[in-house]
């Protein structure tokens, strides 16, 4: 029996002892010494510099957001791409609009070339003015292509009697009219060659930046952009084998 009071004796005294080392524990913590408000300070200053930090890094640009954002804008620049001497005129005839380079870029090609008094006989031939048996709108603003649009002073230059007779037979317009879309776009750097057309026929494309002719017709202004295809204004109306008046 006294062994036994003994040990719980022992053990009662132990416990206090850590109780109370536990309770000198949490008041040296919790006190308003030096050391304690050292350790609020080194906190704060913690806090405010990771805060900083933060702040810098959201307010910052990212150098690949940077570079998104230069090619985006160089993608809508829609004048980034034109090649031809005549470019500069086309510009001063059609500075600003629907028909100039920049309006030009909104619509859909028939649509885009509707706009650009540069090209009202090519517009009246694929939209059913010159023949109603012929409107190849809907088909032009369909797809991608790349479109080597005669201006109107090509068409000046075919005899009226052969224009006449190529607007009231509706296979020929229409072969003729189709033999000047390329399925596709392609750029000036790229588009020289031999290309089959949506008529069947092949158009042969020489030479490079302002010296591209295509067949027997000058470049006037190329790599003119609109929403479904890239536009090569030329100088003359292309016949393909056959056709030729």
């Amino acid at each position: 029996m006294k062994t036994q009071m003994r040990s719980t004796t022992t053990l009662l005294g132990i416990g206090a002892v850590a109780l109370l080392g536990l309770t000198a524990c949490g008041d040296g913590g919790g006190s308003g010494d030096s050391g304690g408000d050292g350790g609020g300070e080194t906190s704060q200053e913690e806090s405010s510099t990771a805060g900083e930090e933060s702040q810098g890094m959201e307010g910052s640009e990212s150098p690949s957001e940077g570079m998104e954002s230069s090619d985006e804008s160089g993608e809508m620049d829609p004048a980034a791409n034109l090649v031809g001497s005549q470019c500069s005129d086309y510009a001063e005839q059609v500075p600003e609009g629907d028909g100039s380079v920049a309006g030009m870029a909104q619509d859909p090609v028939a649509t885009a070339a509707s706009n650009n008094p540069m090209l009202t006989t090519l517009t009246d031939a694929v939209s059913g003015e010159l023949n109603e048996e012929v409107d190849l709108v809907d088909t032009l603003n369909g797809d991608e292509f790349t479109v080597l649009a005669p201006v109107d002073d090509a068409f000046a230059d075919i005899p009226e009697e052969d224009l006449n007779a190529l607007a009231e037979d509706p296979q020929a317009l229409t072969d003729v009219l189709t033999y000047h879309v390329i399925p596709g776009q392609m750029s000036p750097e790229e588009i020289a060659g031999e290309h089959e057309t949506v008529n069947g026929a092949t158009v042969t494309i020489e030479g490079e930046g302002e010296e591209l002719m295509f067949d027997d017709a000058g470049l006037v202004c190329g790599g003119v952009q609109t929403a479904n295809a890239t536009v090569y204004m030329i100088d003359g109306v292309l016949m393909p084998e056959g056709d030729e008046q």
